[in-house]
């Protein structure tokens, strides 16, 4: 029982970590992802950095991550953040300059600002499609996350698998292995019912 626990504890530790992550590099990338495709001026000056860092393998910053916030949660969960935002960054933006030109230009005949257009047009457009990014990228981060616990942690999934590769018991690691697929899929779920309610003009048109 006590074994138990443990695991589930670890489970709970690693979702809260990938939520937390994740969590933050939404709050940055959907409002500068729709702001640089709206923008010219705000792409011109955000996408040579967003594009250079998305070629970057987020593992590499594990020695700066420790160097910069410890072995503590700090530099697991800015592993997890680095790993996805700058892809969700560009998948927004894409998203967006791919609203119809022709809603754009009929707002701006009736004498819409750009703002107007912004917030009435663009991202009632796009938001269905920013979902469906997040989703997708959700799962991506659920694929860095053994490789933020097996740096100098002792909790979560990760470091229970790791233990298990050091200790040669492959059922912990088939067990971890088990878990991340059923969580992840329990998220996907998530997402899809979301869709479904919140834009159900569309849901029957897109999986």
């Amino acid at each position: 029982m006590i074994a138990e626990r443990g695991f589930l504890s670890d489970i709970g530790i690693s979702i809260y970590r990938i939520l937390l992550s994740f969590a933050m590099a939404c709050a940055i990338a959907i409002p500068l992802g729709v702001l640089m495709g709206s923008f010219r001026t705000v792409d011109a000056f955000f996408n040579p950095f967003v594009s250079a860092w998305r070629y970057l393998p987020a593992p590499a910053f594990i020695p700066l991550l420790l160097m910069w916030f410890g072995v503590g949660e700090g530099s697991k969960l800015a592993l997890l953040f680095i790993g996805v935002i700058f892809f969700l960054i560009t998948l927004i933006m894409d998203h967006t300059r791919a609203v119809r030109a022709e809603l754009i230009e009929t707002a701006m005949t009736l004498g819409a600002n750009r703002w107007q257009i912004l917030s009435t047009i663009v991202l009632p457009a796009v938001a269905p499609k920013i979902l469906v990014s997040m989703r997708q990228m959700l799962a991506v981060s659920w694929t860095y996350l053994v490789i933020a616990e097996i740096v100098a942690a002792t909790t979560g999934i990760g470091a229970v698998m790791m233990r298990g590769q050091r200790f040669l018991k492959v059922d912990e690691i088939m067990a971890g292995i088990l878990v991340i697929g059923m969580v992840g899929l329990f998220f996907d779920f998530l997402f899809r019912l979301a869709y479904r309610v919140l834009f159900p003009f569309v849901a029957n048109g897109q999986r």
